[in-house]
C-alpha cells in the first residue's frame, strides 16, 4: 500500500465522520450503534472503504431531510436492519467457517488415504 493511498483513505474517513456529525442527534446515536454492530459482525467489505457506511449515511441524510425520525428509517429492530444490509455480503465468520471446513476435509481425506 502506498502512502498516497493511506492519505486518501484518511481524507475519505474524515469526510465520512463529518457527514455523521452533521446528522441529527438521534441519527448519530443509531449510526454509531450500527457501526459498532457491523464491526463486530464483520462484513469483509468494511475493510475496503466506506461504501456500506456511506450508503447508510445517504439513507439517514435523506430521512432527516424528510423530517423522519431515525427509527422510521431503520425500523425498531436496528440489528435486523443491519443484518438485511449485509445478508449477501461475505463476513469474517464465513471465511473462518470455510477454513475450518477445508481443514476438516483435508484431515478426513488424509486419514482415509492412510487406511486404503
Amino acid at each position: 500500500m502506498r502512502i498516497q493511498d493511506i492519505i486518501q483513505g484518511k481524507r475519505e474517513w474524515r469526510a465520512h465522520v463529518a457527514r455523521v456529525k452533521a446528522l441529527p442527534q438521534d441519527y448519530q446515536i443509531v449510526y454509531k450503534e450500527i457501526q459498532k454492530y457491523l464491526f463486530k459482525v464483520g462484513p469483509v467489505e468494511l475493510t475496503t472503504g466506506t461504501g456500506l457506511l456511506s450508503g447508510i449515511i445517504d439513507l439517514f441524510e435523506e430521512g432527516a431531510a424528510l423530517g423522519k425520525g431515525v427509527l422510521e428509517v431503520t425500523g425498531s429492530d436496528v440489528a435486523a436492519f443491519c443484518d438485511d444490509l449485509i445478508k449477501d455480503s461475505k463476513t469474517y465468520a464465513d471465511i473462518c467457517q470455510e477454513s475450518v471446513d477445508q481443514e476438516v476435509y483435508k484431515a478426513i481425506k488424509k486419514d482415509t488415504d492412510k487406511t486404503k
